[in-house]
């Protein structure tokens, strides 16, 4: 008998070792809190204003299907969304009445008339109908991202509760509550699976007989909800913007019950007196990313071969199926900034003490993880991109639309794809930019008269591709450039040679609208890009008058130079020599390049004109310092102290006020190797920007910003852009120790660092093909060969 005893202590000694090392994960990898979001609170009816209880609720997604977890003990909201929950259908906004108007604009600039042509860009650079709507797109073709509905779970009491407890573990993208009643213990386990295509969601109790609730679903508008056989069923059509009906969806519901009863009748089911109740939910719409039709899915089939095949097995198959295929993405990276035990405060606390001291490299840890879930559970291969909000809104009207912004946004939500090692979840934004390709052509001929295809600062699931409803800030023709750079970067992270044959139609496509699109400068012989805008910006004309409107903005330039360098990259990797790619080649060393002001600071227009808002949220002068790859402290340093000092200028006048702008100067700043700006523009973003669930804001709510941040502490610990692997070169002094694993470096290596004291101790390297690379910390360096599959480890003195 002592024995056995013996043999028992030690076997609970283990298991609480064990509960401990798994709690000191969950510290380092999860949000929490000890009370719910107020599911009975009202959502604001305008789509413009932030919900504040739903900014506490808890994300989760699967690329197709969100929720957002409230966590409320006696009536449950989950909130729902679809990714093509998308109120409007395909328009024709192209203007054929624009190309007329061009070349007398262009005279007009280039002859110093800036007032009067943007004045006239205003009048005709515009589209046809109502455009987004400005932004307001919800009742016009243009459309809007929407909620899916709500899940309401009524548990039939108003009894007082003890014990409350929240969390999203991100290390299974599992979100758990737990909370004690009238002296019952009871837990729920909610996750979205990829695998099973549905929104899994357990309660259980310590005592039988005590999980009894009422489920009911709804939205705003356009929904019925009824039975059918034994499953809860809300369905409908959302307005196609022409006074029609256009997406039609469907959401099922099934409850698999242990012990009790489940009934369904009129628009509830009802579960009573069950020990254990599975909820299984799936919903999808007839949208399918195929112009112009945009439909074909047989979303009613879908949905009910996803409830049928998940009711057949076991939860516990459900949450390992899911937890597999999830954690094969986020557990490829580890960052430690801490060491030490990280001491437990729920993170609304944490974040409200950091906003007091801008100190805690645990929330950062945690933030830059946040980022890399977000995306995995709002882009998956197969759905589509991530939009201004990810995949989760809470609006009939959302913000934007929650639309594609091409002139940062969308671009942003990708920055981490490569570095934090997620190129899977890339692929959406391909899917999108192939799929805007057939209506971008047709755009471009009639705007333009021009071959190739493009597309303006915004688009949608139905194609839109013409300018905005005014030209200046609706005319911005360099989008199509910058969306195809990611192209490139993909490719260079991931070495895929099928991946660049198959994008390469729309890089050729994109360079053959700007090949045609660019004049010569009379007075400089120059080719410049026009008329154009500096994204969203004004300047001050001299004749006093606020502009937008110029010809060879540095944005557009340096977009279009980045392109053509992508193009012909990809022409020689895929031996493709013809005479449009001596052409580009001609017109890339043409193309008007960056220019240096009186005061030192890189010039944002092709005249030296003052800013109309000096601490303007855009930086889109310095694309060529971050994301693109043209300006840098080793090959153009003249250049670089120039974007440094447009980049303080920046914000000494106010700038990066913005969640999503706070966040691109933290990669801007990193590539300066300015650590503490680096530094100092992450706790710009959590002290100003995020939210008790720690989404980031615009503000209203904007998913950019959580990407962007994350992209940015990676580009903080390791960069690759200049041709090496440069190791720590933005380091700030608040992160003296750490680790990171995983990150990735273009040219398909994969690096694991460790450092001590701010210095380096130590670096792995991974191949993932056969070469050589230099790798390079402060002014040392070591030259590596290695096969695929091989790894060598380094240190510097």
């Amino acid at each position: 008998m002592k024995w056995i005893s013996a043999k028992l202590v030690a076997a609970i000694v283990w298991l609480c070792f064990i509960s401990c090392d798994s709690s000191e994960q969950k510290e380092h990898l999860r949000l929490w809190y000890n009370q719910p979001a107020d599911a009975m609170a009202k959502d604001h009816p305008s789509g413009w204003e932030n919900d504040a209880e739903w900014l506490k609720a808890l994300p989760l997604g699967n690329g197709s299907l969100g929720a957002m977890v409230f966590g409320d003990v006696n009536r449950e909201r989950i909130q729902l969304n679809e990714e093509s929950m998308w109120s409007g259908s395909y328009d024709d906004n192209d203007n054929p009445d624009a190309f007329e108007a061009q070349a007398e604009i262009r005279r007009l600039l280039f002859d110093g008339k800036y007032r009067e042509a943007t004045e006239l860009a205003n009048r005709t650079q515009v589209c046809r109908g109502a455009g987004s709507g400005h932004g307001n797109g919800a009742k016009v073709p243009f459309g809007s991202f929407q909620t899916l509905g709500d899940l309401w779970i009524d548990n039939g009491t108003q009894a007082a509760y003890e014990d409350y407890y929240r969390e999203l573990d991100l290390d299974d993208a599992v979100v758990r509550v737990r909370y004690r009643q009238d002296g019952v213990n009871y837990r729920r386990e909610l996750f979205v699976s990829q695998p099973d295509q549905v929104l899994v969601m357990r309660f259980t109790a310590d005592k039988p007989g005590q999980v009894s609730f009422t489920c009911g679903m709804n939205r705003p508008e356009c929904f019925s909800t009824g039975t059918e056989g034994e499953q809860l069923v809300m369905s409908g059509a959302l307005s196609d913007g022409k006074g029609g009906q256009g997406l039609e969806y469907a959401v099922h519901l099934k409850a698999v019950n242990k012990n009790g009863t489940v009934r369904y009748r009129d628009s509830s089911l009802v579960v009573e007196n069950a020990d254990e109740v599975v909820l299984l939910l799936s919903a999808s719409t007839d949208y399918a990313l195929k112009y112009p039709a945009y439909k074909g899915r047989n979303y009613k089939a879908l949905v009910n071969e996803n409830i049928k095949k998940a009711a057949a097995e076991k939860y516990d198959h459900l949450l390992t199926r899911h937890r597999n295929e999830y954690q094969s993405y986020f557990k490829r990276v580890r960052l430690d900034l801490t060491l030490d035990e990280v001491v437990p405060v729920p993170t609304d606390v944490r974040l409200a003490d950091f906003r007091k001291t801008l100190s805690d490299n645990h929330l950062v840890e945690l933030f830059f993880q946040y980022g890399r879930y977000l995306l995995i559970a709002s882009s998956r291969p197969g759905t589509l991109p991530a939009n201004l909000q990810g995949i989760w809104t809470n609006k009939l009207q959302t913000p934007w639309n929650g639309d594609y912004h091409t002139d940062i946004n969308v671009q942003m939500n990708y920055w981490p794809a490569g570095t934090a090692n997620l190129p899977e979840m890339h692929l959406p934004l391909f899917d999108l930019i192939e799929s805007i390709a057939e209506p971008g052509r047709k755009t471009a001929a009639v705007q333009y008269h021009l071959d190739g295809w493009v597309v303006h600062p915004i688009t949608n699931v139905w194609g839109y591709t013409a300018p905005g409803e005014v030209a200046s800030w609706g005319m911005h023709t360099g989008a199509g450039a910058w969306i195809c750079t990611h192209i490139a970067e993909h490719y260079a992270f991931t070495r895929d040679r099928a991946f660049l044959q198959r994008m390469y139609p729309a890089l050729r496509g994109s360079a053959e609208f700007y090949a045609g699109w660019l004049v010569e400068n009379p007075e400089t012989g120059k080719l410049v890009s026009g008329p154009a805008v500096s994204p969203e910006n004004t300047f001050v004309a001299p004749d006093g008058s606020h502009c937008q409107i110029s010809m060879g903005p540095a944005h557009d330039q340096q977009v279009i130079g980045q392109l053509f360098q992508d193009f012909l990259m990809a022409s020689d990797e895929l031996g493709i020599a013809d005479e449009f790619v001596e052409k580009i080649k001609d017109s890339r060393e043409r193309l008007a390049g960056p220019q240096v002001g009186s005061d030192g600071r890189l010039m944002e227009w092709a005249e030296e004109f003052p800013e109309a808002e000096p601490g303007h949220r855009h930086i889109s002068h310095l694309f060529a310092l971050h994301p693109g790859l043209q300006i840098n402290r080793e090959h153009t340093p003249e250049l670089a102290e120039a974007a440094k000092r447009s980049l303080d200028f920046r914000i000494a006048s106010g700038g990066g006020h913005t969640g999503w702008s706070a966040a691109w100067l933290i990669s801007q700043y990193a590539r300066l190797h300015e650590a503490e700006q680096a530094c100092k523009n992450i706790h710009a973003v959590l002290s100003k920007s995020a939210s008790p669930n720690l989404f980031g804001q615009h503000p209203p709510f904007q998913m950019d910003a959580n990407f962007g941040t994350t992209a940015g502490i990676a580009e903080m610990l390791v960069q690759s852009h200049e041709g090496n692997i440069r190791l720590l070169p933005a380091l700030p002094a608040r992160w003296p120790a750490g680790t990171v694993s995983g990150l990735k470096a273009r040219g398909g290596y994969e690096l694991d660092i460790t450092w001590e004291n701010g210095k380096l101790l130590s670096a792995v390297i991974h191949a993932t093909r056969d070469g050589d690379v230099e790798v390079k910390y402060g002014d040392t360096k070591r030259l590596l060969s290695l096969k695929a599959g091989e790894k060598a480890t380094i240190s510097f003195p």
